[in-house]
């Protein structure tokens, strides 16, 4: 499998990918006003996505400088970062991070060049998963419908049958 590291433009559907990557993008895609712009925290209701609390995280966008705060993180999250980062700063939580092909998704996110998508080996900092591949999406929230002022992220270890599934976007 190539692994893949994308932004995708607002409108794209991401790559073919695991159902519960696909369940957040629907859901996302769900909440988006009438009159076309994004999405914000106020609309996102964890009670109609509770089988995905426990991959989910949530990061605060902050400006002047762009940094990232964890605000929330779910339980396996934590448990494949070996810590529990929320309250945090991005890059100041893992040695690197703000070097990371995360943080870049997380600033191309919140800048508003789309949505991140990857899937593959996992960053360097999940620990003991060296040997499974993960995936993940970064969605902008915006409280104005505008400015990106949260991104919603989700993090799934996958399994070699779901990893053999995948479809690079174009492909």
């Amino acid at each position: 499998m190539e692994p893949v590291d994308c932004l995708l433009p607002i409108s794209a559907e991401p790559p073919a990918c695991d159902d519960r990557t696909a369940e957040l993008f629907r859901y996302w895609r769900s909440l988006w006003p009438a009159d076309g712009l994004l999405p914000g925290r106020q609309h996102v209701d964890p009670l109609a996505i509770p089988r995905l609390l426990p991959w989910l995280r949530l990061y605060e966008v902050h400006r002047d400088p762009l940094r990232f705060k964890y605000r929330l993180v779910g339980t396996e999250c934590v448990r494949m970062l070996g810590r529990d980062p929320t309250g945090r700063w991005f890059d100041e939580t893992f040695p690197g991070a703000g070097a990371s092909r995360t943080h870049e998704s997380l600033v191309g996110v919140a800048n508003g060049a789309g949505l991140g998508y990857r899937c593959g080996p996992p960053p360097r900092n999940l620990v003991g998963q060296d040997n499974i591949d993960s995936e993940l999406i970064l969605l902008p929230l915006a409280r104005d419908g505008r400015l990106v002022d949260m991104v919603l992220g989700l993090t799934v270890p996958l399994s070699v049958d779901t990893i053999v599934e995948i479809v690079p976007a174009g492909a």
